[in-house]
């Protein structure tokens, strides 16, 4: 532990998609444990200067935005050696950068699954091989966010749901090669934020009603989620954290 008293204090924390939404929550909660968040965006630039600008505030020199666009396969060399070139080391990696939309079937295009399957399973695989060099020297963590619709699908998301239900075994299947030195686990969250396009809200009233506990969630939860894993669950890897309320034993989804 660092002179500071936190585990998390000195540690470079990665954190893909992070200027806004469930990534920003969960850069905000590592820098205020003492870690040191790369923030990556693609297009909300200002979104991430903003996040910067208010972490470095509160601390200086604590947060540094990249920009990547994962759609691009360089990037998966480029994003982890930039922020090992900024910092000079890399501790932990947050595969947080997700694309979601529905793909009823019958309408799927080889786009959308291209772009579904790329943002949600292949550049967490091929950015996790980039940094494993680099996490191995620090006994690192690489952390994965996938969704309990990984788990239960979601009516017409078939693309969306099998892409993250494929990010699961890949977690547990890098957990069993990267061990001993890396462990690799992942978050499924549940109704912890709507999506950007909106949720009747009917729908809403109906989803939070099937969860065990009977409220939604927020993306501080999902942060908390990942601070335990980062810094409290040292013998912990291969293993999926339901964030959802109960939501995978509360009801149908509808």
């Amino acid at each position: 532990m660092s002179r500071s008293g936190s585990p998390l204090a000195d540690k470079i924390v990665l954190v893909t998609g992070s200027a806004r939404r469930i990534g920003a929550a969960i850069a905000e909660a590592f820098q205020a444990r003492g870690a040191t968040v790369a923030v990556h965006y693609r297009s909300s630039r200002s979104d991430a200067e903003s996040l910067v600008s208010r972490l470095n505030a509160g601390r200086a020199g604590s947060a540094k935005a990249f920009r990547a666009d994962l759609a691009d396969a360089v990037s998966f060399d480029t994003l982890p050696a930039a922020v090992v070139r900024e910092f000079g080391r890399l501790d932990v990696l947050i595969n947080n950068a997700s694309s979601f939309y529905p793909t009823p079937v019958g309408e799927i295009t080889q786009d959308q699954f291209d772009d579904l399957i790329g943002s949600n399973l292949r550049a967490p695989l091929f950015l996790a091989q980039a940094a494993a060099p680099e996490l191995r020297k620090r006994s690192g963590l690489i952390l994965n966010i996938a969704d309990i619709h990984a788990l239960r699908p979601l009516a017409r998301h078939a693309v969306y749901c099998a892409a993250k239900a494929a990010l699961v075994m890949l977690t547990r299947s890098l957990a069993r090669e990267l061990g001993p030195e890396i462990r690799v686990n992942a978050i499924a969250p549940g109704p912890v934020l709507w999506p950007e396009n909106g949720v009747d809200e009917d729908l809403r009233r109906r989803i939070v009603a099937h969860t065990a506990l009977k409220r939604p969630g927020s993306p501080e939860d999902v942060a908390k989620a990942a601070l335990f894993f980062a810094s409290e669950a040292p013998f912990v890897t291969g293993e999926v954290l339901a964030v959802d309320g109960g939501r995978l034993v509360g009801g149908e989804d509808r």
